[in-house]
């Protein structure tokens, strides 16, 4: 009986020693799955060109939203930044103060909400150039004056130079 107990005894802790291994094999796993997510997140960050006048503090307010909200931002200040905007698509109507461009090649002219430029870049339309916020809209990000929101469409700009509403902001009540 007594070599019975002690072989039950010394099973159970054989089980006890590999439940703990398991266990043990387990939580790496998971700080290895965590470690991996993390990585995969960090290469996910977005990266924009930003290019603008030195001198405008409205497109460094929305570089810092940009960062803000998931991107990385770097910014150029080419000598003549209308040439820039020509050369890449957006004609006059459209132009605002700076023009981010992905590593995709797509265009983001204007204070562009970030929500909305990620949404855009997982599901770019059929032969977009990008998106658009014609002007300076009082309350677009990096236009903020108190609690004032202007009403403005983010158009989608298309290579043939025709656009649509991507979305409407509207005015705050």
């Amino acid at each position: 009986m007594m070599k019975h107990l002690r072989k039950c005894v010394l099973q159970l802790s054989a089980i006890s020693a590999l439940l703990l291994s398991l266990a043990a094999c387990s939580e790496q796993l998971d700080s290895a799955a965590a470690s991996t997510e993390k990585a995969q997140a960090n290469s996910a960050v977005v990266s924009l060109d930003v290019y603008k006048s030195p001198t405008c503090g409205c497109c460094g307010k929305w570089m810092e939203h940009a960062d803000a909200s998931g991107f990385e931002t770097l910014g150029h200040h080419p000598v003549d930044l209308n040439q820039f905007k020509i050369d890449k698509g957006i004609t006059a109507p459209y132009q605002s103060c700076h023009t981010a461009v992905s590593q995709e090649g797509y265009v983001f002219e204007g204070h562009i909400p970030a929500d909305i430029i990620h949404r855009f870049l997982a599901n770019p339309p059929a032969n977009a150039l990008g998106l658009v916020v014609p002007g300076m809209p009082v309350g677009s990000p990096g236009m903020e004056v108190g609690s004032r929101q202007d009403e403005y469409a983010v158009l989608v700009l298309y290579k043939d130079g025709s656009d649509d509403i991507y979305e409407h902001i509207g005015s705050a009540q």
